[in-house]
């Protein structure tokens, strides 16, 4: 049927494009509805969101974030599940209970005076007058299995803490990068299976439908892995609010070049494999705020086509010392195959706003809506919330016995038994990095894809 008139024929063709791009990218996309089967879960899920900062609240430093999370992401999903009849108990854990009152003040001006029928109730550990790193212990022991982690903490600390989360028999979801080494993701793996528990690593832009469109496209037209290179950055006062560990228990490839890592591992299952991978750095920004840790890494990552042993080039940068511009975080890629190429630049979705008393900028409501509409929080849509609502659904799968944990090794989520070749990668750039720029070799089995090692390159 032709559309309705809307005044001009040029406005029709636009929608009726954008219609057709929407129906095409979302398709391939993973959804809460693809995940699981005809039998819905009943029970409802509790989550324990374990880390308190920008991330999962927005509060840095005794304010909403500098950036475009100012509301968080985590707790504010959590708490609209809940209203959504998905979620039941929320609860958060810290080390420093003494954020609390600064914490529960910044959730109700920026998600309970803004959102209508927001339940902002939340356990909270440790107490509003205790610091404890090790607060999680006693959060995690009020739980149950089958019950949901959620963790969002410095990198260092995700191995302790998802291991006891898992040892509760509870299902665990770590932020990227899951952990820092390939023994330790091993250990991860293992204690998953030992539990039958869910184990997934948080990286967005699997639901970005860009990023998921230019991975179907690569997959089933552009033929062998040729070349990519991959940027991403945010702006240097990030560096102030990662002072705690910036440099001290991990570094910015960790951080942001862990996303396009993913996307590569996501798009090349069963197509290429990493073999190499040689670091490079820019220092000085960092050194002069008394950091000692690198402004920007170069991973330089040697891939390998199954079929015929051909190689392949990827490039990851990141850095964390980028001027402030119209974008938080500049990140785009180029990916090439045999047959094809795609660019993506997911900074700029061709929405800008400007606004008396704030600065011109690009914004991204596909990754969040943070505006509401008729009073409600409208954001069920983007992928910064997907991407948690498919976790919490397909526990609630597994739990109601519908579906099985291995189940979700199909690409569906990053899974932990499926994002190994990503965890080696990061290590072997960070060795690198520390032997002076020494390529490292990720070490297979005779025929794998899975790795079981890394070693220095022998010239």
């Amino acid at each position: 049927q032709p559309l309705p008139s809307m005044g001009s024929p040029s406005i029709n063709s636009i929608v009726l494009i954008t219609t057709l791009f929407i129906q095409q990218t979302t398709a391939t996309m993973p959804t809460s509805s693809d995940i699981g089967s005809n039998k819905r879960p009943k029970t409802k899920a509790n989550v324990l969101m374990v880390g308190t900062g920008e991330y999962t609240t927005g509060y840095v430093g005794g304010q909403a974030a500098d950036s475009d999370k100012g509301a968080g992401v985590v707790a504010l999903t959590m708490f609209d599940l809940r209203r959504r009849g998905k979620v039941s108990r929320v609860g958060m854990c810290g080390v420093n209970g003494k954020k609390f009152p600064g914490i529960r003040n910044h959730m109700q001006k920026n998600i309970g005076d803004v959102y209508n029928q927001m339940d902002l109730t939340c356990d909270t550990y440790p107490s509003d007058e205790t610091i404890d790193p090790k607060a999680y212990i006693d959060a995690i022991s009020t739980f149950q299995p089958g019950d949901v982690a959620i963790i969002f903490t410095p990198d260092d600390t995700h191995y302790d803490i998802a291991m006891a989360c898992i040892n509760q028999g509870m299902h665990v979801m770590v932020t990227k990068p899951i952990v820092q080494t390939l023994e330790h993701h091993n250990n991860l793996i293992k204690a998953a299976k030992e539990k039958n528990v869910l184990v997934s690593m948080e990286v967005h832009k699997r639901w970005d439908p860009f990023y998921a469109d230019a991975r179907d496209r690569a997959r089933s037209q552009f033929g062998n892995f040729q070349y990519m290179y991959a940027y991403m950055s945010q702006p240097k006062h990030q560096l102030e609010t990662f002072k705690a560990w910036a440099g001290k228990s991990s570094d910015i490839s960790f951080y942001l070049n862990s996303h396009h890592i993913d996307f590569s591992e996501w798009t090349l299952e069963g197509i290429a494999r990493p073999i190499r991978v040689t670091a490079t750095s820019s220092t000085g920004i960092a050194h002069s705020k008394g950091m000692q840790t690198e402004d920007s890494i170069t991973l330089t990552v040697q891939w390998e086509n199954l079929d015929d042993k051909s190689l392949g080039c990827a490039v990851y940068t990141s850095s964390w010392v980028a001027p402030k511009g119209d974008v938080h975080s500049q990140q785009r890629f180029f990916y090439m195959g045999a047959n094809g190429e795609i660019n993506v630049d997911q900074a700029h979705r061709g929405m800008t706003v400007a606004q008396d008393g704030k600065p011109f900028a690009s914004v991204n409501p596909l990754f969040m809506k943070y505006t509401p509409t008729n009073g409600m929080f409208s954001g069920q849509g983007s992928y910064g919330v997907k991407s948690f609502e498919c976790f919490v659904d397909a526990c609630r799968e597994i739990n109601s016995g519908s579906q099985k944990v291995t189940d979700f090794d199909d690409g569906s989520l990053a899974t932990v038994g499926t994002t190994v070749q990503g965890t080696a990668i990061l290590e072997a750039g960070r060795r690198s990095l520390d032997a002076d720029g020494r390529p490292m070799d990720i070490v297979y089995d005779e025929g794998g894809h899975v790795p079981i090692g890394i070693k220095p390159h022998e010239f």
